[in-house]
This record gives C-alpha cells, structure tokens and sequence, in this order.
C-alpha cells in the first residue's frame, strides 16, 4: 500500500513538473494571432517611421569557388552596396527610394496598388521575396498582418516550438522541424521576429529572411540587420543605420495618383505574389544594371 502511494506521488510530481516546465513539446504553445498579437505590442507603435540603411547585394556567382573571376557579374567587386530609404505611414503606406549614380527608383505602396518609378517611367509594381521583409512592421495590426501572412502562405492556425541559433522560437506556419512550408519564427522571450521562411514549388526555392540586433528608438524595436538566404547562400543584407521614429513627410509622397500626373503612362507588368526565385533573380538583374 505505502509503495503505491509512493509511485502515486512520484508519477505526480513529474507530471507536475511537466507541465510547470514550459516543455516545448507540450500543450501550451500559443496561438499564431496570439503570438502576432504579443509581437506588435512589443514591437512598438507609431504613425509613420523613416529607416535611410544600406542595402548590399552581394555576388552570387562568386559564392561558387569553381567559377573564375572572369565569369563574374560583378566586375572587380564581390557587391554592390546602395543607399535606400524607406517611408512607412502605418498601417499601409510605403516608399522605398533609391538613387545611385546610374538610376533612381521608387516604390510606392498602399491601398490603392503598388508602382516602381525608374528613370521616370511609372510601371505596375508586384513584390518578390526581396520584399517582404518590411511587411511584418508594415501591417501592424493583428488584423491586417493575418491576412497578409495568409495571403503569402503561412498558415496562421498552426503553431509550435523551434529552436534556432540556440534560442527557443514560436513558429507560426509550421510544425517544428518541418521547413517545407511558409513560416515566420519570433523569440520566445521577446517575440520579436527571428527569421521569415518563404518556400516555393521547387524543393530548392527555399528563400529565409533573418532578423538581427533589434534595437529599442523612441519606445520602438527596430532590427538594425536584416539578411538575405537562398538555399543557405547569403544573396544580400541590409543596415540600418538611422532609425527616425516620428518624421515628417513631405504632403503626397505617398500618393500614386500625384506621381502618375507628372510622369510617363503606365506600363504593364506581370503579376507575382509567388517571392519565387526567378522573380528574385530578375530583381538582382535589375540592380547588376546599376553598375554597368
């Protein structure tokens, strides 16, 4: 009888000790809108942000040691490294602007639809990979951020726990260790985001986006680095180097109708939400152009 009583206790208190543990196989994993939800709150708010950061595209080709440097892309440089500036007026509207010695290029996108001015021709502008990075602070209500995580892919009803980089992760998307679907990872302390999965149809069209060195400006977490993966080879980079929490913005810099009036007709352009790797590949394409 005292033994059963013994083996009684000793099987409560591990079960106990189970459940107090926080175990990342166990029950208590919260919900993907939840887990959303706690990001935004940490993450800060404010009506419009300014990032000026630096954008380094790295060469590819030559992350491949059997190619020699003549059949590089990139001529006597393993980069190229361009000043952008990015607008944020939450939760929809954004610009991007680049000027470098070759071109300028600005994107703009709202609710109204989204367009790339190159060289002042204006053309319907649709996002890659290389792109969504910026919606995890744009979309910021729970809400609008759902049903734009849904729309690329990630299945906000299945969540579970990840361990990457020896820190413990939520995953939204996925279950651990399953990487064969769109998921976005958040710190278990800080939910703060860790890295963004983008899969496509091909086994190799695994595209990550990670998030480094978040920094506290004005009561706002903001990552100071962000990087780039194809198939665990590093494509680019970006660093903030000056965060502006509270700017002001010159009246319609974000409206698209204003720059269709002082600029070339529209052009068409074909559509993709995919982030598939040829799309990314056009993009890097585009920026190779720079420097020619």
């Amino acid at each position: 009888m005292i033994t059963n009583i013994k083996k009684t206790i000793t099987c409560l208190f591990f079960f106990s000790v189970f459940l107090c543990s926080g175990s990342e196989t166990g029950a208590y994993i919260l919900s993907g809108p939840h887990i959303l939800q706690l990001m935004l709150q940490n993450i800060g708010k404010s009506k419009e942000l300014l990032i000026e950061q630096r954008l380094k595209i790295l060469n590819e080709i030559q992350q491949n040691d059997s190619l020699p440097d003549s059949q590089s892309d990139y001529s006597q440089s393993d980069y190229i490294e361009l000043s952008e500036t990015l607008s944020f007026s939450f939760p929809r509207k954004f610009r991007s602007d680049i000027i470098a010695k070759n071109i300028q290029r600005t994107i703009i996108i709202s609710q109204k639809g989204a367009w790339s001015l190159t060289d002042g021709s204006i053309s319907e502008y649709f996002e890659t990979g290389f792109d969504f990075y910026k919606d995890i602070f744009l979309y910021n209500s729970q809400e609008l951020l759902e049903k734009r995580l849904s729309l690329l892919g990630v299945n906000i009803d299945i969540s579970s726990f990840g361990r990457f980089q020896g820190r413990t992760a939520y995953v939204i998307g996925a279950q651990y260790p399953d990487e064969s679907a769109p998921q976005v990872w958040f710190d278990k302390e800080t939910f703060r985001p860790l890295r963004w999965i983008i899969t496509g149809k091909a086994p190799e069209d695994f595209f990550e986006i990670r998030y480094h060195n978040w920094q506290k400006i004005n009561k706002r977490w903001y990552p100071m680095l962000i990087e780039f993966f194809h198939n665990n080879n590093k494509l680019r980079e970006i660093k903030a180097v000056n965060v502006i929490t509270a700017p002001s913005f010159k009246k319609n810099i974000f409206n698209i109708e204003s720059i269709r009036s002082i600029n070339a007709p529209v052009m068409n352009s074909s559509k993709d939400l995919s982030g598939g790797m040829m799309e990314i590949k056009k993009t890097i394409e585009q920026f190779k152009k720079i420097y020619e």
